[in-house]
C-alpha cells in the first residue's frame, strides 16, 4: 500500500496513477456511506462526485491533520447531510443530528437469541432484514454505525467526520446496536421458534 504522503504528493502533481489509486480504495466506502444515509443511489453516486472533486479543488490546501480517508468521508457526510436537509426543509434535520445524546431513542424490547442457529445469521434474507433496520434508524444513529461497524473506523475517525466527540460516538454506536437488536427481535423469534426455517 502506498504512502499516504507520497501519494498526496502524486496527486498534487495530478498524477493520474494517483488519482485512480484513491478513487478504488475509496468510492465504494463512500458510496457506501451516502446511500447508507440517503437511501439514493443517483444521489449517493453524486455525493462520491462531489467528495473527489472538493479534494481536487482542495488539495493545495490540505494541512494532513487528518487522513486523507478520514477527509474524504467526512465531505461525503456533510454533502449527504445538505441533501437530506433539501430534502426536508420544514424539519430541521440539525434538530436531531445536534440533540444530546440523552434524546437519542432506548429500545424498549430485549430478546434472547442466544438459542437461534448460525446459519440463520448468515443468510440473505437476514441480511436484507439488517439492511431495513439499519435504514429505519435515525440519522445521528445510523451514521455512526454505518461507520463504525461498516465502514471500519475507529472511534477517533467516526468523531472526526462526524465533528462530536469520541464518547458520543460510543454512546451512539451503543444505542443503535441495542435498536438494531430491537428491530430485528421479531424476526429472529419468529424463526428460531420456527426452528431457523
Amino acid at each position: 500500500m502506498i504512502d499516504e504522503r507520497d501519494l498526496i504528493a502524486a496527486l498534487r502533481q495530478k498524477d493520474p496513477h494517483a488519482f485512480a489509486t484513491l478513487f478504488d480504495a475509496y468510492s465504494d466506502k463512500l458510496f457506501g456511506l451516502a446511500v447508507g444515509l440517503l437511501h439514493d443511489e443517483d444521489e449517493a453516486e453524486g455525493v462520491v462526485q462531489e467528495a473527489f472533486l472538493r479534494l481536487f479543488e482542495g488539495l493545495d490546501k490540505f494541512e494532513g491533520r487528518s487522513r486523507l480517508g478520514t477527509w474524504l468521508y467526512r465531505v461525503a457526510y456533510n454533502a449527504s447531510i445538505d441533501r437530506l436537509r433539501k430534502r426536508r426543509p420544514t424539519r430541521p434535520l440539525a434538530d436531531e443530528l445536534d440533540a444530546g445524546d440523552d434524546s437519542l431513542p432506548m429500545p424498549a424490547i430485549f430478546t434472547d437469541w442466544s438459542s437461534a442457529p448460525e446459519p440463520l445469521f448468515a443468510s440473505a434474507e437476514a441480511h436484507a432484514e439488517l439492511e431495513r433496520a439499519v435504514a429505519r434508524l435515525p440519522e445521528s444513529l445510523r451514521a455512526v454505525f454505518i461507520l463504525r461497524e461498516m465502514e471500519g473506523l475507529s472511534t477517533t475517525e467516526t468523531a472526526e467526520v462526524l465533528g462530536i466527540n469520541t464518547g458520543a460516538v460510543k454512546v451512539r454506536l451503543h444505542r443503535a446496536r441495542l435498536l438494531l437488536r430491537e428491530h430485528l427481535s421479531g424476526y429472529f423469534a419468529e424463526r428460531v421458534a420456527a426452528g431457523g426455517n
